[in-house]
Order: structure tokens, then sequence, then C-alpha cells
């Protein structure tokens, strides 16, 4: 048996768990909160900080191996546990790379990879003397997700609402698109890509809205976005699984906007809509068995399930009994207990052979299910 353990207990530790019961894995968490989502799936929880280096490094030293479900934990800790023999999933040098906006941006420039022009802020003061370059977003260096941390400045006046510490200021790009492309990597090197999906954002909260699977690209810009997540994941040289998240321009110009070295969000589909889900084939990488099939089984979107604004507390699903009436829909509820706005409390995979299927569908769960109180 495998002692694998996972760094955060949310939502995506609760799926790679599920999909864990299908092999010969001991499974250990480490998260700060005892009734998180993943804290009753796995055989062995710890309560820690998944930032501090003894909670990590103590947490991990009898282990076989370590993944991650979030960037933002102690690099340093998986670093010595790392030369003391325990793999880690992605390496820590890919960690060191993407957990810091600052150092991503330039491992992009660093392989020539497109991303947006950029440049880097140290504080508000920086930011001040660049209202030439805007309009920009601004992207704190460490410490952001789920759209907390990023600031649209469009003009002068914006300005004041950028971050008084080390930071990226992009260049907007106008955008056609949104993609995320999911990359798995074996410990020999082997890739095997799903196809791309189409990302819709809220654009209130920054949150995905939904998403479409397989994304209607032409051949040409298709070939550009498999190309191009393939050169940033092979200069990682770690295996795993990565989701690279690009724009693509009116032009068809296709541009990195940031990876995600770990299961992501825009995988969520795979678990009901592919033959290998994403945290199946994180398993099949970490025991070294052969690579999943990434085909789509069917075309999906997929729903997040998001806090309704002016709800805060034990969360109630409004709903729920009417969506589980729609056909080829697939419920998650990530088993979080306070629902609060903009809190991601579950997700809905719909599958159908359709578009116009998919789309009745999603926006029919959009209006009907809601995480109150």
């Amino acid at each position: 048996m495998l002692k694998t353990g996972i760094l955060g207990g949310g939502q995506l530790g609760r799926m790679l768990l599920q999909a864990a019961a299908n092999y010969p894995v001991e499974t250990f968490v480490l998260e700060n909160d005892d009734e998180c989502p993943a804290a009753h799936l796995c055989h062995h929880f710890t309560k820690g900080d998944i930032k501090n280096f003894d909670s990590v490094y103590n947490f991990g030293k009898g282990l076989d191996a370590i993944t991650i479900e979030i960037e933002n934990v102690n690099v340093e800790a998986l670093e010595k546990l790392e030369a003391e023999g325990v793999k880690i999933y992605p390496r820590p040098s890919v960690l060191k790379i993407i957990k810091n906006k600052i150092r991503q941006k330039e491992y992009y420039c660093q392989h020539r990879i497109p991303t947006a022009d950029f440049i880097i802020t140290n504080k508000l003061e920086d930011l001040n003397q660049q209202e030439k370059f805007l309009p920009a977003v601004h992207k704190l260096g460490e410490g952001g997700y789920d759209g907390r941390g990023v600031q649209l400045i469009k003009s002068k006046e914006d300005l004041a609402r950028g971050f008084d510490v080390p930071a990226v200021l992009e260049k907007m790009i106008t955008i056609q698109k949104e993609i995320a492309q999911m990359v798995a990597v074996n410990e020999k090197g082997d890739t095997a890509l799903y196809p791309p999906v189409e990302m819709l954002f809220d654009p209130v909260l920054n949150l995905l809205d939904y998403q479409l699977c397989p994304a209607e690209l032409s051949t040409q810009t298709l070939y550009k976005v498999e190309a191009i997540a393939m050169a940033v994941v092979k200069n990682f040289q770690s295996p795993g699984i990565f989701a690279v998240e690009m724009f693509v321009d009116k032009s068809g110009d296709v541009f990195v906007n940031e990876t995600a070295p770990r299961v992501h969000n825009s995988g969520h589909h795979s678990i009901e809509a592919h033959y290998s889900s994403q945290f199946d084939m994180l398993w099949r990488i970490m025991l070294d068995y052969p690579l999943g099939n990434t085909d789509a089984i069917l075309p999906s979107i997929m729903v997040n399930i998001i806090g309704t604004e002016g709800y805060s507390g034990p969360v109630k699903y409004e709903g729920l009994d009417e969506v589980l009436k729609i056909e080829n829909a697939f419920v998650h509820l990530y088993g979080k207990k306070e629902t609060r706005p903009g809190r991601k409390m579950g997700h809905v995979t719909i599958i159908s052979k359709e578009k116009q299927d998919l789309l009745h569908k999603s926006n029919k769960v959009k209006r009907i299910l809601q995480a109150k109180t």
C-alpha cells in the first residue's frame, strides 16, 4: 500500500480521495480544519498548517508520496522531504515557480512561452508610475486564489485599488475565449492531454461560472493551445497533473495566463465525461501505473454551485430535488457545512451530444440550485 499524503483538505482533496478508493493506497490529509471536506474520507487526518515547515515535515516524513490541492504550501519542508526520498507530485522546484506569480511570469519569458506583457511592482508607488501601461490587471505575487488577489486597473482612477506588496501588472488582452488545457505527465515523461475546455467567468466574483468541453476552437488554434501547454509542462521536468490556463485573442493568438500544478476546477467534468478523470489520472501517476484514457465519453458542461449573495451560515440547498431530475446531470456537493457569498459549495456536470441541450440544462441548474441558509 502506497502511503500518500495530501496537503489541504478542501474539495479537491475530497474528490482525490473518492478516486483513491479504487487503488491500493493508504491516505493521509493535513489541514487546519478538522471538519474540512476531505477529513472523513481519508484513512488518517492530521490537524495542522500546510504553510508551516514543522507541520508539513513531520506530516510527510513517514510517507511514500505527497501531493497538494493548493499551491500555497511550505515548499522548504517539501524540499527536505524530497531529499530524504519522499516522492512529491509535482516536484518542489515546480511549486517554487508556480506559487509566486512573479516567478511564474519570468518562467514563461525564460522559455519563450507566449504570455501577456507585464511589469513587476514591489509597492503601490511603483504601480502609480505605470499609467501609460493601462488597462492592466494587478495580481498579488503570492497568496491569491479563486479571483482573490486580482484587481482590474483600467484607468488612473483605479490605481489606488492596487497592491502595496510585490505583484505583477499584466497588460490586458482583448480576449475572445479563455481556455484551460489539462496535461498529465508520468515519471518517464510520457504525457496525456485532455481536450481543452472553454471557461466562462462570473464578471463580478471573477470565479468560474461554467465551462464547456470540448472548447470550440479552429484546428489551427487547437494545435497552438496544445503545443503551448506541452511547452509549459515539459520545462517543469516533473511528473504530475497540470492545468494550463490560456487566453485566445481575436487574431487567434494564444497566451498563457497561469498554470496550476495540481487537479483543478477546469477538470472536474472529467469525473463523468471522460474515461479517466483528472483525479484517477493523478493516482495512476503517483502509483506509476499506465496513464489513463483522456478521451471524452460525451461533450459536457460544468456549473459551479456558488454561495448565494446575502446568505452566510449553515447551508441549505434549494432546488436540489429538481436538479436531480435532470437527465445526465451529476451533482457534487463538497460537504461544506457553512455557506457564504461567492464560496464554492459544489458543482454539477451535465453530459449530452447536443451543445444546445448542455447550455439549456446548465442555465436551468444555475437558476434553480441555490446554496442558502
